[in-house]
């Protein structure tokens, strides 16, 4: 093993710290930027031959690591490519023979990577394709279709479930998953307070027990136990977020969560046991602008903001808490970042 390796393995306490890369989905050309990853950003892949048409808001990899996908701005909206790890993006897959009703604004691939669904800004707001790889023939609108242009989009880990956010009451969605869509789930009893925002709202914990939605209204976050259906409402966090929330995740063990928002400090996280616990410290080195996005990497070791103002990503060490800034990339970024993903382990 050589010096750096060892050094990381023991740092990580024994587990064999995460190796893998992050995609990052922004306003300005290239709009999707990769880099290796090995406890910070490594070297920048080549752009894609063929670009995303406009601004990228979701970014997702395929679970089995073999596609990545971007939602965008402007026609066809949603975009593929083949990813291989260690050398980058391939040919762009075609276009979906059924685009995508308007303005991308998430995306993500079913645990099974069989299946691929987008958000977007006009009716029925969310499509969905199989997918193997290549996209397939558009899976059925959901019977029910959610309330107004749809943001965030997330499957249940578990395979089961579909979750849509969107603007209007009740602002979230959700769906067994056959694969295509089921009938809707009851909406939660206790709605959250207001729509989300921007594509990155809604997220499943690792084990699908928990939904958490991101959303303009304080308490800004709502989370809620999940079964094949809401459960109660969680209390909200003792010390709130502050400012419209824009994304939230959780961490890969369950143990943590973490709201990108958009007053300062402009990341809030917290233990979750379920249920919110005492919130973790700000970073001590603050973000510069509004967290637009947040991910977590695979390994629990580190946690990725996308921001408005520049590096427009900030990245850190995570240990039930933030520890120390990573170094920016050395490949700037042009531009605010709407969404950011790690490759999974």
């Amino acid at each position: 093993m050589d010096p750096n390796s060892q050094k990381l393995l023991l740092a990580s306490g024994g587990k064999t710290p995460y190796s893998g890369d992050i995609a990052l989905g922004h306003e300005l050309s290239p709009y999707i930027s990769i880099y290796s990853w090995s406890a910070g950003f490594g070297t920048k892949y080549s752009d894609p031959g063929t670009l995303p048409t406009g601004l990228v808001f979701g970014v997702a990899f395929s679970p089995n690591k073999l596609a990545v996908a971007v939602a965008h701005a402007n026609s066809p909206y949603i975009t593929a490519y083949p990813w291989t790890s260690g050398v980058g993006f391939g040919a762009k897959y075609s276009n979906p023979s059924s685009l995508p009703a308007g303005l991308g604004y998430s995306v993500s691939f079913s645990p099974d990577s069989n299946s691929i669904a987008v958000t977007h800004g006009n009716t029925p707001y969310i499509s969905a394709y199989p997918w193997s790889p290549g996209f397939g023939t558009k899976y059925s609108d959901p019977s029910l279709i959610p309330i107004g242009s749809g943001q965030g989009v997330a499957f249940s880990p578990d395979g089961l479930s579909i979750a849509v956010t969107h603007s209007n009451s009740p602002y979230i969605s959700v769906y067994p998953w056959l694969p295509g869509f089921g009938a809707k789930y009851s909406n939660p009893s206790t709605l959250p307070s207001g729509p989300p925002n921007l594509g990155s709202s809604v997220a499943f914990n690792s084990n699908s027990t928990a939904i958490a939605v991101a959303h303009t209204t304080s308490p800004y976050v709502s989370v809620y136990p999940w079964s094949a259906g809401f459960g109660t409402k969680y209390s909200n966090p003792s010390v709130a977020v502050n400012g419209t929330g824009y994304s939230v995740a959780f961490s890969p063990d369950n143990k943590s969560i973490a709201v990108g928002h958009e007053v300062s400090p402009y990341v809030t996280t917290y233990p979750w046991s379920p249920g919110f616990g005492t919130k973790y410290s700000n970073p001590s080195t603050a973000l510069p602008g509004t967290g637009l996005t947040v991910a977590f990497s695979p390994d629990n070791e580190s946690i990725a903001v996308g921001h408005e103002a520049s590096p427009y990503v900030s990245a850190y060490e995570w240990n039930a808490g933030f520890g120390t800034k990573y170094a920016n990339p050395s490949t700037a970024l042009p531009a605010r970042v709407f969404g950011a993903t790690f490759l999974p382990a």
